[in-house]
Order: structure tokens, then C-alpha cells, then sequence
């Protein structure tokens, strides 16, 4: 069928309104189309999804609709076959890997884009779940820590970080690519005034390992669109994680425990710079845990780590002045007008108690 346009997504998956379908060449008229219609098309040929956004309330979706024959002769010759589906709703896009759910990226209505739940190995969400659903037993402290998400406190004097009056937010503007595991968006960084601070792009990879266990790579392009930028010296950031409470080192359900590549453990690991961390414990009565590596072409490798006993988990290359008690204005990243910054990570989400040298491999391989 090639390239469709369809304008009004929102009001297709109401399944209610009428949208307007374009081929590439030439134009079909408006017609009324349903979500089941729309369901249909999704289980009866195979449907990539170029580009998708929103914008002043309205939303776009670019598809190509393939040949499912066609398609599954392509899957069949590739290295990686339909291990990793995604489902785009309204408001966020369900991540299958091997037809189990892994995660929902949520993108709308939100203050930044973030990843709940994030499923472990032996299929329980190895993230808090507090703000996003109420849990007993759950302490409900820091509601800026969104299950899995990338911010930062400090972006040309714009406290990106937390939620508040003050509080900038990280604008979904669509979808560049959503194919074979890899997720690709387009976000806009807007001040409290609505002024655009900034944009990145991040790239979102999945790739299922075997037990249950997953990579999760998440790369994230900072574009100075807008004039100079500073990346400010703050820990508040900023590739994190919140994990959950029988994963953190204190509190009354707490079973977890800290390892660094340096060999330094659980409090000690705060502050310090390390190729990687990896936060364990047991969770329902399993061994679990999740690593992240830090890649070595990354800014200041091996980075610090912003990484508490009550389960926040994050990467941050910018908070120089409190990790290492040095002047304030330290860690300053400066990039001028048409610069950007790459930062990429690595998550393993796995199974057991893994010691240092099984862990350094995964990193190997990733670096």
C-alpha cells in the first residue's frame, strides 16, 4: 500500500471522528474511520510507523503499510526477528519484547517523557510505582523521580529536574522512527515562560536477552537550537532511575545492595566515578538487578553517579561541585549556538547476584 497520512489519531483511537487519509501520490477522499478498522489494519498487515506528533492539540501519524507477506519474508531474513513490538496508543507506547510487556514510554500530558513500568526478568516492575499509581508501602517522596527518565536540574538556569511552579518541561513534538527495537523522538525544552531553552533527540534501543533479561540503550542528542547553553553543575540529574523499595538500601521493605566498578559498595558509591553501577536485591523473594554502563565516548568517562540508598539511580557528568566539594560552576557544560552534546547509556535488567567480572564483560561489549 506504500506511505498513508493520517491526520486526527487522536480521534481515530476514540474510534469516534473522521480522519482524513492521503496516500503518498495522490488523495482519498475523508472518510469515517474506527478504532477497529484502524486494529485491523494493525493485525492484518505489518505497519511501520515513520513519523507521528503532536502539536496545538492536534496529532499526525505517518505510516507504511506493508505487504505482510512481503514483510515477514524481510523479518525472516534479518538478525533480529519481531523480538521487540510496539504499540502506539494516545498517550504513550507499549514496548513488547518475546510478546511480554516490558515498558510504556510515556510522552503526553506529562512533564517529561518516561518509561513505567519497566518489567524485570521474572516479570515484576523493578521501579517504583508512586506517582504514577498508589501502592501501599510505597513512600511518596521526590514525585519528579518517574520510574525511568532522562532530565536535568540545570539547563541555562531552567530547573528541568523537579516539578514545580519554576519547573521547566520536556515537550514530546513526535516520533522520527518506531522500528525493529528502536524507538527515535523529537522533544522540545521549555522554560517556565513557554520559551524553548533547547531540543534533543534520543534513541531508544531494546534488546531481549535470554532468562528474561534486557539491554535497554538509550542515547540522547542535546541540541543547542536556540543560543548558547549551559549544562549547569548540578547532582540534580540526569540519566535516572527510581527503583523499588525492596531494591534500595534502607527503609522497611529494603533488601538491596550497591557495586560499583571500582569495587566501592552500596553508600560509598555516592559521588564517586565508575564506569558503571549496579543496584541488586531481592524482589518478591528473586534476585534481580539493574546496571547501567556508561559509555566511554560519553563527556568526563567514567561519570559520577548520583546514587542513593532509598533507590534513585542516575548517571550525571555535570555535578562536579557537589560530588567533589570543588567550586561552584565546576561541571559547567558550555555549548554554543548549533552544538549538541551525546550522551548514550546502557541498562541490564537481570537476573541474580552478578559479581564484578560478569559485569565488567557486559560492559566490554557495550563500550
Amino acid at each position: 500500500m506504500g506511505l498513508l497520512y493520517v491526520a486526527g489519531v487522536r480521534d481515530l483511537t476514540a474510534g469516534q471522528e473522521k480522519t482524513i487519509v492521503r496516500k503518498h501520490n495522490g488523495l482519498i477522499q475523508s472518510t469515517h474511520l474506527t478504532h477497529a478498522f484502524f486494529s485491523g489494519l494493525m493485525t492484518t498487515q505489518i505497519l511501520k510507523i515513520l513519523r507521528f506528533g503532536c502539536l496545538a492539540g492536534s496529532c499526525w501519524l505517518m505510516l507504511h503499510v506493508a505487504d505482510a507477506k512481503a514483510q515477514s519474508d524481510q523479518d525472516a531474513s534479518s538478525d533480529q526477528p519481531s523480538l521487540v513490538r510496539f504499540e502506539l496508543e494516545k498517550t504513550r507506547v507499549t514496548v513488547y519484547l518475546q510478546g511480554e510487556l516490558f515498558t510504556r514510554y510515556h510522552f503526553a500530558d506529562v512533564t517529561r517523557p518516561y518509561l513505567y513500568p519497566v518489567i524485570g526478568p521474572y516479570g515484576d516492575s523493578v521501579t517504583r510505582h508512586w506517582p504514577m499509581k498508589q501502592v501501599p508501602g510505597e513512600q511518596r517522596d521526590h514525585v519528579h523521580h518517574r520510574s525511568l527518565w532522562f532530565a536535568h536540574g540545570d539547563v541555562n538556569g531552567v530547573d528541568f529536574w523537579s516539578e514545580g511552579q519554576k519547573s521547566g518541561k520536556i515537550v514530546h513534538r513526535e516520533f522520527v522512527k518506531m522500528e525493529r527495537g528502536m524507538l527515535q523522538a523529537h522533544n522540545e525544552w521549555i522554560g517556565p515562560q513557554d520559551k524553548r531553552v533547547c531540543t534533543d533527540t534520543r534513541t531508544l534501543r531494546f534488546t531481549p536477552l535470554e532468562d528474561g533479561q534486557w539491554y535497554l540503550d538509550f542515547e540522547v542528542t542535546i541540541h543547542a537550537s536556540d543560543g548558547p547553553l549551559r549544562l549547569g553543575d548540578t547532582k540534580e540529574g540526569t540519566m535516572a532511575i527510581r527503583l523499588s523499595p525492596e531494591l534500595r538500601l534502607k527503609g522497611p521493605h529494603a533488601k538491596g545492595r550497591i557495586l560499583n566498578a571500582q569495587g566501592q559498595r552500596d553508600g560509598a558509591c555516592w559521588g564517586k566515578r565508575a564506569a558503571w553501577v549496579d543496584y541488586r536485591g531481592a524482589l518478591n523473594g528473586k534476585q534481580v538487578g539493574v546496571a547501567i554502563f556508561d559509555h566511554s565516548d560519553n563527556l568526563r568517562h567514567p561519570t559520577w553517579w548520583h546514587v542513593r540508598d532509598y533507590g534513585l539511580f542516575a548517571a550525571n557528568p555535570f555535578g562536579v561541585h557537589d560530588f567533589e566539594s570543588k567550586p561552584e560552576g565546576t561541571g559547567d557544560v558550555m555549548l554554543r549556538e548549533g552544538q549538541s552534546l551525546t550522551l548514550r547509556y546502557r541498562f541490564y535488567f537481570h537476573r541474580d547476584v552478578l559479581d564484578a567480572d560478569e559485569l565488567q564483560k557486559h560492559f566490554e561489549q557495550y563500550k
